[in-house]
């Protein structure tokens, strides 16, 4: 049959079919890469949300970009308890490269420590410096997305719940960030009921994005209740899973699922 013929999944057909390889191929994660060697917590595996395998091969084939929001002098927002949300995303953001690594795909990070990339001789600032350098790795691969992972904050305590916001600039920016905010929903937020959002131009890397790209809040700050689970190494391993599992099944689905706002 011909590519053209093919029937396209959509993302919900996708997600709702193998789960229980998913969980497997999660404690073998858990068993064989030293990353994963505390297990998961239980909230995550007992949900009966499915999962679709890809071959080694394809994923090998797509590039995914993680961008930990933040690093070195740009400590991003500080939490109710002092913590620097710069140290969340990374921790976050080197989870989900081992999961998406052990799945076959390939994983480049905008960073990979506490840092920051610019010049001390060149006439712009730092941030802006470090911003255009985290979307110029977008345009040296082919077949990639971008996801950035980042934490929200507000002047009120009373908002929580992950959110993510896509680019308009590329088709596939929606569908990911549906999938990303549906699996946080039914996996691990359950009254998470925020809807995904356009990014405008006050958001750089997505602003100027020129591949599929989303940015995912994953908590507030600025809520206590919130802040304390985010300082859980198990429950930001949960939202790495979580992530894992919409990044898999955008890729499964083609990335041309329907996505509903």
């Amino acid at each position: 049959m011909s590519t053209k013929k093919r029937k396209k999944m959509s993302f919900g057909a996708v997600y709702g079919t193998h789960f229980v390889l998913c969980t497997a191929l999660i404690i073998a994660c858990a068993i064989l890469v030293s990353s994963f060697s505390e297990s998961l917590t239980p909230s995550i595996l007992t949900k009966n949300i499915s999962y679709v395998n890809s071959s080694a091969m394809q994923n090998s084939e797509r590039v995914i970009i993680l961008d930990a929001g933040h690093g070195g002098r740009d400590a991003g927002a500080i939490g109710l308890s002092g913590v620097l949300e710069k140290d969340l995303n990374l921790d976050i953001t080197l989870m989900l490269r081992d999961r998406l690594v052990f799945k076959g795909y390939k994983v480049v990070l905008t960073r990979e420590d506490d840092t920051m990339h610019y010049d001390e001789s060149v006439p712009l600032s730092k941030k802006a410096q470090d911003t255009r350098y985290r979307v110029d790795m977008t345009k040296k691969y082919e077949n990639c997305i971008f996801v950035s992972i980042h934490m929200n904050k507000f002047v009120s305590e009373k908002y929580s719940g992950l959110q993510v916001y896509y680019s308009q600039n590329v088709e596939g920016g929606r569908e990911l960030a549906q999938g990303i905010q549906t699996c946080a929903r039914e996996l691990l937020q359950s009254d998470n009921n925020r809807k995904i959002k356009k990014a405008d131009a006050t958001i750089y890397v997505l602003d100027k994005a020129v591949v599929p790209a989303v940015l995912v809040e994953c908590g507030f700050l600025s809520n206590a209740a919130e802040t304390e689970r985010l300082c859980d190494k198990e429950y930001r391993r949960d939202l790495a899973t979580v992530l894992f599992i919409a990044i898999d099944g955008y890729f499964s689905s083609g990335g041309e699922g329907e996505a509903q706002n």
